[in-house]
């Protein structure tokens, strides 16, 4: 059937739409371009069909010839055996297959008739009806097409197709009827044909795709010269900051501060009226919004620090090293000098001020220990304990603390390089031990034995890197050093070092009793606490004095690291000159060190009643059992085996020396002045019974009275309390100004730290003030037991 396509438009017509008809073209071009890819893909699939009616059409010629053999096999061939009998001889009945057949054929010569007629199409052929009026009418839309002629247009195009559609339809049957899957898309397709134009047209319209492709292609074509990037500080600007920072030096020269002001308003006046010669856009904030001329110039410092990434962390004069304490949890990093399993003070009184400030959980804590290499570690810890890891020390010392305290602390425990001085008898750093404290964590620093730790430190200064560095002075050096050859001399040499580092490295600094040096910026109050285990046993101890039992059983004892120092040459002395006013006294010696060989001779030699047995836990059952504790010592800064004899209950015959000035107040500690009066208190304390301690005196010994007291001296609590105050909201700003000069003594100790530092950097000068060779850096088995890169590397030297 031959189609006869729409006749053109009148002359009329046409005029009414001459504006219009170039955009028709255009949109009649894109539709003939879809049109002729849709007739191809149907041609295509006309071709697929064509090629399944052929296939179909030889299975049915095969079909026929299979079942015409099938027929004629089984009329000439019985399927059963006949009977053998005589009456089935003579009337032989037809097998049962052969009337299967013959009951089959009718119906199968049927079947062949109906697919062998002409008009019996196997399937019909496809029609797949797409309506692309929704994309045209999209086009059109687009190039702003909306007149009335080109709607009446486009209604004449859709009948146009719909009548051609439905020709084919009848020319090619009706194929999308049996297929689900195309009549499926076609009810679909459908459903959206008969959804308005005009919403799709007014939804494209309104979407906000078109506005931001067209946004993003001006993006893409600006030119690079509006780009808004910060300039950077020109001279004038770096001339007025320089004038700002240094107005207190000129203060100090005697210059006022308004002629600095003036400077600087000055200096700044010129790019003020650089930028009114130009226009600011709306919204951007200038020097022009503001008339104060600081806090336009801080503005413009701070768009240009933003501007580059670089992050700043203080004034002209501040440390750029120092914790940024603006919304953070305050860090307190407590390093010491020697660490368990050697039972010395400074090993034992640090892991529990660790433990109790933790446990408060207002602060994260990190507890920095000396690590000693194997041979080391078989000089200095006893019973031949040594540690293959850092991590198997830190598992032992866990342990141990966590078996005394009853609670598992929360901190954490590093370990710096360390090596052991037999001539010293003590551990000494290795290298920058600040450096094991990361930049995040340098917040506050608690050095146990400042002295100690910084008498070869060659680094970081501890106050310019900690925001608060508290010292606490654990030994009388002193008093150890003069007991040596030439020990004046070297302690007054000492004396004004320990002066030297201690003024340059703390902030504030707490001696454990007035028998320390004094030292600079000092206070006296004993933060030492006691072992919760020998409070709880001299609990016990007052029960079973309430039940009226038998409480101690055994005498008197010492016990302390068997070396001269501690105590034991007073000891002997005493013993030896009052031997018949104290006859019959024993007293059994509980001791290790590199002094025992020699003590235990000259104990034999003057035939005194010593009874000398191994070092052992104080707070182990064999000791329970003793009434009496002497202590001679006059060399101790506070014994800590003093406090945890009285916290157990017992009697405590110690001198009358500042080291024992806490202990006054507790009524079993009875102190001697002369060795006559050493005698009487021994005597009167194997007459009488210790008496039980109150709740107060209790809690004086404990950590957790140690652990205040050691915040209200340290000032750590107001450190604490005021870091969400001043400090908290000035570092919200996004530039902190500072407009204090260093005072005269910050100079002094700034100036002191520079000289201990050129000091201790040359091997030379440490080695003839008796340093270890090589402890300005760790050596390879540090790198290698704490995983260190080569002090080479992380401190390179260039210009050789």
């Amino acid at each position: 059937m031959n189609f006869k396509p729409p006749e053109p438009r009148s002359a009329s017509s046409t005029a009414t739409s001459s504006g219009s008809s170039s955009s028709i073209v255009a949109a009649e071009k894109a539709f003939s371009f879809i049109s002729k890819g849709w007739r191809e893909v149907r041609s295509s699939a006309d071709a697929d069909l064509q090629l399944l009616k052929n296939r179909a059409n030889s299975f049915k010629n095969l079909a026929d010839r299979e079942l015409e053999n099938f027929f004629n096999s089984a009329s000439k061939s019985p399927f059963s055996v006949p009977t053998i009998t005589a009456s089935a001889t003579l009337n032989p009945a037809p097998p049962a297959e052969i009337e299967f057949v013959k009951r089959l054929q009718p119906k199968l010569s049927e079947i062949r008739r109906a697919y062998s007629s002409p008009d019996f199409k196997f399937y019909p052929r496809p029609r797949i009806k797409i309506d692309l009026s929704a994309i045209k009418n999209a086009i059109v839309a687009e190039v702003g097409e909306e007149e009335e002629d080109e709607e009446v247009e486009r209604e004449r195009l859709r009948k146009w197709r719909r009548v051609r559609f439905k020709i084919r339809e009848r020319e090619e049957g009706q194929f999308g009827e049996f297929w689900e899957p195309i009549k499926t898309l076609k009810s679909r397709l459908r459903q959206l044909e008969q959804k308005s134009s005009s919403e799709i047209l007014e939804g494209i319209k309104n979407s906000e795709f078109v506005e931001k492709f067209k946004s993003s292609l001006k993006a893409l074509c600006r030119d690079p010269n509006e780009s808004k990037e910060v300039p950077p500080l020109d001279v004038p600007e770096l001339l007025a900051c320089l004038v700002r920072q240094s107005s207190p030096l000129l203060d100090q020269l005697g210059i006022n501060r308004g002629i600095s002001d003036k400077i600087v308003e000055s200096l700044c006046g010129k790019r003020k009226s650089q930028l009114l010669l130009r226009s600011s856009p709306a919204g951007e904030t200038s020097m022009i919004e503001s008339e104060n001329i600081n806090d336009d110039l801080d503005l413009r410092l701070a768009s240009v620090l933003q501007s580059t990434g670089h992050c700043y962390e203080g004034g002209f004069w501040g440390d750029f090293g120092k914790q940024d304490l603006s919304d953070k949890k305050r860090h307190v990093a407590i390093v010491t000098t020697a660490s368990l399993p050697w039972m010395t003070g400074t090993a034992v009184n640090p892991l529990f001020r660790a433990a109790y400030l933790a446990k408060s959980a207002k602060q994260n804590v990190t507890l920095l220990v000396p690590w000693l290499c194997r041979s080391d570690q078989e000089l200095v810890y006893p019973n031949n304990l040594t540690f293959s890891s850092p991590e198997e020390q830190e598992c032992y010392i866990r342990n141990w603390l966590e078996e005394r305290v009853g609670f598992k602390p929360d901190f954490k425990i590093s370990f710096y390089p360390g090596k052991f001085s037999k001539s010293r008898r003590s551990i000494i750093p290795a290298g920058d031990t600040s450096q094991f404290i990361s930049s995040k964590d340098a917040d506050i620093a608690i050095l146990e034995e400042p002295e100690h730790l910084n008498w070869y430190h060659h680094g970081k200064r501890w106050t310019d890197k900690f925001n608060h560095v508290v010292g606490i002075v654990h030994t009388n050096y002193l008093e150890y050093i003069k007991r040596e050859k030439n020990g004046a001399l070297q302690a007054f040499l000492v004396k004004h070092i320990n002066n030297l580092v201690v003024r340059a490295y703390c902030h504030k600094v707490l001696r454990l009793s007035a028998a320390t040096q004094d030292l600079p910026k000092s206070v006296v109050c004993n933060v030492h606490g006691v072992n919760p285990k020998f409070i709880r046993i001299g609990e016990k101890v007052a029960a079973e004095k309430e039940r009226g039992e038998q409480t101690f059983s055994k005498g008197a004892y010492f016990l302390g690291k068997m070396v001269w120092a501690k105590g034991y040459r007073e000891l002997i002395d005493l013993l030896a000159k009052h031997k018949k006013e104290l006859d019959g006294f024993n007293l059994d010696v509980y001791g290790n060190g590199e002094d025992a060989h020699e003590v235990q001779s000259t104990a034999k030699r003057l035939n005194l009643s010593l009874n000398f047995m191994k070092g052992r836990d104080h707070a182990d059952d064999s000791l329970q059992g003793y009434k009496i504790f002497i202590n001679p010592s006059v060399s101790d800064v506070l014994c800590t085996a003093t406090a945890e004899a009285l916290a157990m209950g017992k009697f405590v015959v110690c001198a009358d020396h500042p080291s024992n000035d806490f202990f006054r107040a507790f009524p079993n500690c009875l102190t001697y002045k002369t060795p006559e009066d050493f005698v009487v208190k021994v005597k009167e304390a194997m007459a009488n019974e210790p008496q039980p301690l109150t709740h107060e005196q209790r809690h004086s010994l404990s950590w957790e009275a140690a652990t205040q007291r050691f915040m209200e001296y340290s000032e750590l609590d107001k450190v604490l309390n005021n870091s969400g105050d001043g400090s908290g909201s000035n570092s919200t700003k996004a530039l902190t100004k500072s407009t204090s000069l260093p005072n005269l003594n910050e100079m002094v100790d700034g100036g002191l730290a520079f000289a201990h530092y050129c000091f201790t950097g040359n091997e030379l000068l440490r080695l003839c003030t008796g340093a270890i060779p090589g402890t300005r850096d760790y050596d390879k088995q540090h790198c290698k037991d704490l995983h260190l890169l080569p002090p080479q590397v992380v401190n390179p030297i260039y210009g050789w």
